[in-house]
């Protein structure tokens, strides 16, 4: 059978019962929509996930008091014995550990902030002039405290936008202001730019002072809450972390580094577990919207055994003039897959534009990747070839004398 035969009959048989064929396409509509959306859902996810973990700075390590037996019971949780990291630890950091861009200690607590008649209760850190950078934070209005401010202890604070807009109403007013930190006066002199929450806490309802600051008029405490380190390059960062390891039980006296009273976080140790977790998510979403592609296919199946009933005759004449098993099987069979193909077409955009939809009016992020787009192309016409190869073979097999005489 020529092809240009072949698409007229396809046309043809498809056209002759709408109905039908429309109530067909549609669950496979339902399929490929589904995949699509799920799969997209869990890209935007994951892209979602590693851009908030690149805003933490690049190559991060992140050294932490209380080691492993601080998250057991009696071990004092999270953060136990803060005064286990000094600044003697900053400091051999910086010297002695190879590959380290830039180190940068902070402490922080929660303090009431006011202004004039405002007030708000947000997290007060105390870092240094090198935290911006290490930790990919920008100024927006005004700029960072210095070196000099910082040996200094000078009063002066950059603060979130969240908090200039509680405390004066907008970023660029607050700069040359006054606020009182627990009492304590601060001029701020800059305003950063806004990075949102990264789920444990909102980047920008916060304020930051000088480490020395910080420690002389409000903790007086010489305790640090975190060192945060930035390597050279994300291929040095296990040897830089093992070194840091070494160097601290080294310095710490602990010999057993099971008891080690500090925890390192490994930045891309984080990246890659939760890069994994959203790719089995992503799987799992796409393999549960898999499943109506195979109600799909089934209901393709049906229709094309009751459209083999229908046509017995018409397939007992086709035999009789001439046709070859061939020919029935490639008709059948082509009929299906047209079934599946005009299905994927209409379900990926269908789901794209949901996607889409998703995106822009709510606050969840999706992603449509070539590769869904292509996947589900690819599973519409295996499901019309795989659930139409049965029905056109049954109709190829049929005695054209016995279905000539089929009533």
């Amino acid at each position: 059978m020529r092809l240009k035969d072949l698409i007229a009959e396809t046309f043809l048989s498809l056209t002759a019962n709408k109905a039908r064929s429309f109530l067909t396409i549609l669950g496979i509509v339902v399929g490929i929509t589904s995949v699509i959306v799920m799969v997209a859902f869990g890209q935007g996810t994951k892209a979602s996930i590693e851009s908030n973990i690149s805003s933490m700075g690049a190559n991060l390590l992140t050294v932490m008091p209380g080691g492993q037996m601080s998250g057991r019971i009696g071990g004092g949780g999270f953060g136990a014995n803060t005064n286990s990291l000094t600044m003697k630890d900053v400091s051999a950091i910086e010297s002695q550990v190879k590959n380290v861009d830039a180190v940068a200690q902070t402490t922080s607590s929660s303090y009431q902030v006011s202004a004039e008649s405002s007030n708000t209760n947000v997290s007060v850190t105390g870092t240094t002039s090198q935290f911006p950078g290490i930790r990919n934070v920008s100024v927006q209005y005004g700029s960072w405290f210095t070196d000099t401010q910082e040996t200094e202890a000078a009063r002066v604070a950059v603060i979130g936008p969240d908090t200039a807009d509680s405390l004066f109403g907008s970023g660029d007013a607050a700069i040359g202001q006054r606020i009182r930190v627990s009492g304590q006066p601060f001029t701020v002199i800059g305003v950063t730019k806004s990075k949102g929450s990264n789920g444990m806490s909102n980047n920008d309802a916060i304020v930051y002072v000088p480490f020395e600051t910080f420690q002389a008029h409000l903790s007086k405490s010489a305790g640090i809450s975190t060192i945060y380190v930035q390597a050279s390059s994300q291929q040095v960062m296990s040897q830089v972390e093992a070194d840091i390891t070494t160097l601290l039980l080294a310095r710490h006296g602990i010999s057993d580094s099971a008891n080690a009273d500090f925890r390192i976080m490994n930045q891309a140790d984080i990246a890659s577990t939760l890069s994994t977790v959203t790719n089995t998510l992503t799987i799992l979403l796409g393999s549960i919207a898999g499943i109506s592609l195979v109600v799909g296919g089934i209901g393709i199946m049906n229709m094309m055994l009751t459209t083999v009933t229908e046509r017995i005759r018409e397939i007992g004449l086709r035999k009789a003039l001439g046709a070859t098993r061939s020919d029935l099987t490639s008709q059948f069979l082509a009929e299906a897959v047209a079934l599946t193909l005009l299905g994927g077409i209409v379900g990926i955009a269908l789901g794209w534009l949901i996607s889409v939809a998703i995106s822009t009016f709510s606050t969840y992020t999706t992603s449509v990747s070539g590769l869904s787009v292509v996947l589900a192309v690819g599973v519409s016409t295996a499901i019309g070839i795989v659930f139409g190869y049965y029905p056109a073979r049954r109709a190829a097999k049929l005695d054209p004398i016995e279905a000539l005489r089929y009533q």
